[in-house]
């Protein structure tokens, strides 16, 4: 995960670094809506800083609806297994420690907007 516009999202923008599966559990099962930032090998994969710089500004234009954490690299396939993600970088929602979308790889503006918007407006499936 070593990539400052990776190392930007925890440090500048007080993203939660999860690290274990603990880590994980508790975000995500914590009230709202939130996301999850799976960057991937960012060696191998050039569109993880694209998505690491495009996040924030999401977050910002929806007006905070969601927090955002970032994947450490202990428990990114564990996460993509339980979203059924598999392309990274991806955004993986959550809400009420439910797995409620995805979007894998780098989108446009577009995109993003119309289908975190469709996202958001999913109810949680009852277990």
């Amino acid at each position: 995960m070593d990539h400052p516009l990776i190392t930007r999202l925890i440090t500048e923008f007080g993203y939660p670094n999860l690290v274990t599966p603990e880590d994980v559990a508790a975000f995500t099962g914590a009230p709202g809506d939130h996301v999850v930032f799976v960057p991937g090998d960012v060696r191998r994969n050039l569109e993880t800083p694209d998505v690491a710089v495009i996040l924030p500004e999401l977050r910002q234009a929806f007006q905070g609806r969601f927090d955002c954490a970032v994947a450490g690299d202990a428990v990114e396939e564990a996460v993509r297994e339980a979203a059924k993600v598999f392309k990274t970088p991806s955004l993986i929602f959550y809400r009420e420690g439910q797995v409620i979308g995805g979007i894998p790889k780098v989108r446009d503006w577009t995109e993003y907007v119309e289908r975190i918007g469709q996202i958001l407006a999913l109810p949680v499936a009852a277990e």
